[in-house]
């Protein structure tokens, strides 16, 4: 059975991602800060919501859960075992395994805190929902989690397959791409890829997903022992070094101070 990932507008940057399957009535979401649009997507496709992702505690990413629980009373909540989020039915850690079996489709629960102490990713089928942790061409904030903890999440899903597709959980790319032009103004990878997302957000269309591929060749945050990007986190540092930790946080204080 093969998914298909629709995207579900929410608030004024958020997807709600639909996972669905066109040899099934069922349909899971992630992260469902609200649940108006959800609910309207559900009614316009006739689709039945079996379950609900969450990867960390924040509103917009769980505001709508207890309204959409109230509309379909069997569906299950999965989420960080580690958070205190209210209507959870499942809690999950890394090497947990989650069967959609409607859907056909399992996915195995990665921890990786940073963005907050407890946040978890989903990661199948070639597809990775991150929530807040990984972001096209940029990173979450870091809330409750630690730099050195968000750092170590971005390191592990670099190692990940390259052709994987990222769902992350905000529409943030073309300021993103600023900020990665900040660190490497020269990078043509990059460059090409503003080009290519300009064109799609002025069209009113979705940059992401994303690869990990794409993200490797152009997303600072990803690149922590790159020359060029070493080279331009030492400017901030007042102890240069080539630590990939030392290098993130120092990416992370510019941006958190300075473009954000």
């Amino acid at each position: 059975m093969s998914l298909i990932i629709k995207p579900v507008r929410a608030f004024a940057d958020n997807y709600i991602w639909a996972i669905d399957s066109a040899d099934s009535d069922a349909v899971a979401v992630v992260d469902p800060g609200d649940a108006a649009p959800v609910l309207a997507w559900l009614e316009q496709t006739g689709k039945r919501l079996e379950a609900i992702l969450i990867t960390h505690f924040h509103r917009d990413h769980t505001g709508g859960i207890s309204r959409l629980r109230a509309a379909f009373p069997d569906c299950r909540v999965h989420g960080p075992a580690r958070e205190e989020i209210a209507g959870l039915t499942d809690r999950h850690g890394e090497g947990d395994v989650i069967e959609l079996a409607a859907l056909g489709a399992c996915f195995d629960v990665l921890d990786v805190p940073g963005h907050t102490a407890g946040h978890i990713a989903y990661s199948g089928h070639g597809l990775l929902f991150c929530g807040d942790t990984l972001f096209a061409c940029g990173c979450g904030r870091v809330f409750d989690g630690t730099f050195e903890q968000l750092a170590q999440s971005l390191l592990r899903i670099a190692a990940i397959p390259p052709e994987t597709l990222i769902y992350c959980a905000h529409e943030y790319t073309m300021d993103n791409i600023g900020f990665a032009k900040w660190v490497e103004p020269e990078n043509e990878a990059l460059l090409a890829r503003e080009q290519r997302d300009m064109a799609a957000a002025e069209q009113g269309m979705p940059t992401v997903p994303s690869t990990l591929a794409l993200e490797l060749a152009t997303n600072p945050f990803m690149r922590l022992s790159e020359p060029t990007v070493v080279a331009a986190a030492q400017a901030r540092m007042k102890t240069p070094t080539d630590d990939p930790v030392a290098v993130f946080r120092a990416l992370r204080e510019w941006k958190d101070r300075e473009y954000d």
